[in-house]
């Protein structure tokens, strides 16, 4: 199935939003987008799907946190997906072997801001980071826990599959890894064969513009790099982008 020839659910509308990382003014401008857009083209059905990582780098992990938090408990139609940030977050809060490092190795150290915790400057130099998932845990919201903890793998509509990262080539989507859908490059990106959906996805940044493959779109156009936050429209067949 490829690009062109894929099909949305008839008579429903698909929206995307690929990476955010902490860049809340861009998602709440994207958001208005996606409404003037319902208002312009009405649609009998829509769902609003984030493909994840709304934390790390950017300047705001807890106002993005908040604010789909929000929109994710009070409309059935916004939906949101795990990226491998926010389930380094996850398990550095749970205190897993080895995530402190690889959290504020990929940009933690915004996060914990964003929430008011200081990893503080002997941490940094002696690499100590002892309690501070603890202390990023207490300062969260309840409801940011429980959000984070509820995100989804993937999710299929029609002909296209959404996830964060991308798929395993050849092994069922249904026996795909979490691994794989919140971390694959190698062996996904280089690929071109028929996938049987067409894959949209984020993770692996562009340069500002998505990247519009047979097989698969990737929507991750560099945001919190001064890119922009990029939204795919998919009704039926046609695929547009705001």
């Amino acid at each position: 199935m490829l690009v062109g020839e894929a099909k949305a659910p008839a008579g429903m509308r698909l929206y995307a939003i690929g990476d955010v990382h902490g860049c809340d003014e861009l998602l709440a401008d994207l958001h208005a987008r996606i409404n003037r857009d319902l208002a312009a083209r009405g649609a009998a059905d829509y769902r609003i799907i984030h493909l994840g990582d709304y934390v790390d780098r950017g300047p705001d992990s807890r106002a993005v946190i908040e604010r789909l938090a929000r929109m994710y408990a009070a409309d059935a139609k916004v939906l949101c997906l795990r990226g491998n940030h926010d389930d380094l977050l996850l398990a550095f809060m749970a205190g897993a072997p080895g995530s402190a490092e690889m959290f504020l190795a990929n940009g933690g150290e915004a996060t914990l801001a964003s929430y008011g915790v200081e990893a503080g400057l002997v941490a940094r130099l002696l690499g100590s980071h002892a309690g501070l998932g603890h202390r990023l845990r207490d300062a969260m919201p309840a409801h940011h826990h429980e959000f984070l903890e509820a995100l989804a793998l993937s999710f299929r509509f029609g002909d296209f599959f959404f996830c964060h990262a991308g798929i395993r080539p050849g092994v069922p989507l249904d026996a795909q890894s979490a691994d794989d859908l919140m971390w694959i490059r190698a062996g996904f990106l280089d690929c071109d064969d028929d996938l049987g959906v067409v894959v949209v996805h984020g993770h692996t940044p562009t340069r500002g513009r998505p990247d519009l493959r047979g097989n698969r779109i990737d929507i991750d156009t560099g945001a919190v790099f001064g890119g922009p936050l990029t939204c795919v429209a998919i009704e039926g067949s046609a695929v547009r982008f705001l």
